[in-house]
């Protein structure tokens, strides 16, 4: 495991506070201003994790529509994204997934460093070396509209259900 997640930093613009819990039990108060950012033209967003999900690598596109400093990301958990409205079972079924050996592909809306957001296109692959799953690669597309939008409306419907 990486070392603890730390809270992010209250931003200077409005914004929800959240107390995100994540599967290992760790909690971390987060800050959403629900404020988009446009996902960087003609880029691949990429990143890898070990067999626990922490950040081994990220490419420039990662670091700079994310917010953090890639000493901010490496070593830490992947979470550190996750944006509150995003239902746990998505991050379920991917993990479920990539850890049975199968790609998976997904709309994620993540979460900035800043409290702003960005929706990525997710597509994550098992890395196998000498027949042993090592880690995972994660390489993130523009979404299209209709999709987010679709996301959306789904994502809300499972948080939902997840929260009774």
């Amino acid at each position: 495991m990486g070392a603890p997640t730390p809270d992010a930093h209250k931003p200077d613009m409005p914004a929800k506070q959240v107390t995100l819990t994540y599967y290992d039990g760790h909690s971390r108060t987060v800050y959403d201003t629900d404020v988009e950012r446009a996902y960087p033209d003609g880029k691949l967003i990429v990143s890898r994790t070990d067999l626990n999900g922490v950040i081994t690598h990220v490419n420039d596109a990662f670091v700079e529509i994310s917010g953090y400093d890639i000493d901010e990301l490496i070593g830490q958990q992947h979470y550190i994204l996750r944006h509150p409205d995003m239902p746990k079972a998505a991050y379920t079924d991917l993990w479920q997934t990539a850890a049975s050996g199968q790609k998976w592909h997904g709309y994620v809306k993540n979460l900035c460093k800043d409290g702003s957001h960005y929706w990525v296109y997710a597509t994550v692959v098992p890395n196998i070396r000498r027949g042993e799953t090592v880690g995972y690669t994660s390489v993130r597309r523009k979404p299209s509209r209709s999709k987010i939008d679709a996301a959306m409306t789904q994502y809300a419907q499972m948080k939902q259900n997840e929260e009774g």
